[in-house]
């Protein structure tokens, strides 16, 4: 498996697949052809279908500016991935003068036809959760101690980053109020949800407190600011929600947010390696889900759990996403996406609380569950698939073209 550090990257929402890798793509194919007077973009598949609610131009144009045109093609889909792109370099006189296929696979990478499905570099000899329990029963460590074995010193400088970039967002999002951007109207949730929770009774101070900041977080993400992938934009809000709270309950120090944060990249790591992160792929099973596996087994180890006790969490937070559809309405990261990254957030909490009264024995592993997922995306019909044709896209979205 690759490096963690890649689980979590800092960039604009609303969606790692849709805005941050076309806009890295655009970035890479502007560099090769630096004499290039136009651009031209096809997009197809999950991109195209659902890429203007997503923000998708707006990367795009951020990055080769306003002589760039763009097609979509929503019907049509390149052989290798559902997020498939097709940049062309065009002269002054408009005569093609060079062009790349390029995959936006999820959490912000992009692949072409050379490398997808190859991984990058190796720094973890082993691939599956069993190998790593293994390997730290024999050696006596934990999950974090696991990471630093293979990573080195240098990725908790890097995790403290992340932290910081977390924090900041969970911060900015409970400051501000309004409309998101969009034809739903949607008003802004964090801001009220944390009030009330200080103001509420002890049981429903704590989870409305990890509801506002899970709230913060996507919403952030829904007006397209900075955000983190943990493992995707559209998940951003579950991680930071559960380590922030339990940070400020129980005055954990930066350095063991930092060591939960290595656990949860290396739940994330094993999701994308064996399974899928891109709901255009496997569905919001492979964002939502495997975000509240990671926000469970990290939770977990925080409040004192072993490894086994760890990887139960993750088994859950997972298991219980099965079958999660990516429904987008009107193609927008924000019903149901917004309120699922609150709902996973509470559940991960419920996980690591369960995990914690085991003695992490169980029947179903975190493997199993990563080959059920991604089978069962594979099953899954187009439509719930970050297309906005199916689910709560085709249920509400016909409402909403009546009554704009």
């Amino acid at each position: 498996m690759e490096s963690i550090t890649s689980i979590f990257k800092t960039g604009m929402g609303p969606s790692s697949s849709h805005t941050m890798g076309p806009n890295k793509a655009a970035k890479i194919f502007k560099n090769s052809y630096p004499g290039a007077a136009k651009w031209r973009v096809d997009l197809y598949g999950s991109l195209a279908a659902t890429g203007k609610g997503h923000l998708t131009d707006k990367a795009i144009l951020s990055a080769l500016g306003e002589n760039a045109e763009i097609i979509w093609h929503p019907d049509e889909t390149l052989p290798l991935h559902p997020n498939g792109m097709r940049f062309t370099a065009l002269d002054a006189k408009g005569e093609k003068t060079g062009d790349w296929e390029a995959y936006s696979v999820g959490g912000g990478d992009v692949r072409d036809a050379s490398d997808i499905g190859v991984e990058s570099a190796t720094v973890y000899p082993q691939n599956t959760m069993k190998e790593i329990l293994e390997h730290t029963s024999s050696r006596g460590i934990t999950l974090w101690e696991y990471v630093r074995e293979y990573e080195g010193p240098h990725v908790w400088d890097y995790l403290r980053g992340t932290w910081a970039d977390m924090t900041s967002t969970l911060k900015h999002g409970l400051e501000n109020e309004g409309l998101l951007p969009g034809p739903l109207k949607l008003q802004r949730k964090a801001v009220a949800y944390h009030i009330k929770a200080q103001n509420s009774a002890e049981f429903l101070r704590r989870m409305n407190l990890v509801f506002s900041y899970a709230l913060a977080c996507a919403e952030e993400n829904a007006c397209g600011e900075q955000v983190v992938t943990a493992p995707t934009c559209g998940s951003c809000g579950v991680l930071p929600s559960v380590l922030y709270f339990l940070q400020t309950h129980y005055k954990f120090s930066d350095e063991l947010i930092a060591h939960a944060l290595g656990t949860a990249g290396l739940i994330g790591n094993l999701a994308r390696k064996n399974a899928s992160i891109s709901g255009a792929e496997v569905g919001c099973q492979g964002e939502v889900g495997v975000a509240c596996a990671m926000a469970a087994g990290a939770a977990t180890q925080l409040l004192g759990g072993t490894p086994p006790q760890c990887e139960y969490a993750t088994e859950m937070g997972l298991e219980h996403h099965l079958g999660l559809t990516c429904d987008p309405v009107a193609g927008l990261v924000q019903i149901p996406c917004i309120e699922r990254n609150a709902m996973a957030a509470a559940r991960a909490m419920d996980c690591a609380a369960y995990a914690l009264f085991s003695d992490g024995r169980h029947r179903i592993s975190y493997d199993e569950v990563l080959a059920t997922m991604k089978a069962t995306g594979r099953d899954m019909n187009n439509k719930y698939r970050e297309t906005s044709r199916g689910g709560l896209a085709s249920t509400f979205g016909p409402r909403l073209a009546k009554n704009p």
